[in-house]
């Protein structure tokens, strides 16, 4: 079945930075949009940035300017980098892969970012 393995999460000080891996397997990686969600403690999951098929973004207020998100299409990878890192960017990232219309498909399992003060 499809897999979403997400990588590169950790603990990091407030101001630092980090690169978020999304590797897909199973899946005709290139034809789908592929999106980045988070979820804080005690919060909903929200969605962060997503990349069409075609390389189109999409970026939440809250994260513009600061996260970048691209893929691999011969890796089969979907990345996030995320810079300028504050606590309250503290949440498990997930990414998911879809088709048009926000329909979000397959999930994986997410990486844990915790960003200390």
């Amino acid at each position: 079945q499809v897999q979403l393995v997400e990588s590169g999460g950790g603990l990091v000080q407030a101001g630092g930075s980090l690169r978020l891996s999304c590797a897909a397997s199973r899946l005709t990686f290139n034809l789908f949009n592929m999106g980045w969600f988070r979820q804080a403690p005690g919060k909903e999951r929200e969605l962060v940035a997503t990349i069409t098929s075609g390389g189109s973004t999409y970026y939440a207020d809250s994260v513009k300017g600061r996260f970048t998100i691209s893929r691999d299409n011969a890796k089969n990878t979907v990345y996030l980098q995320v810079n300028s890192l504050q606590p309250e960017d503290t949440a498990v990232y997930y990414c998911a892969a879809g088709g048009s219309g926000g329909n979000w498909v397959y999930w994986g399992q997410g990486t844990q970012v915790t960003v200390s003060s």
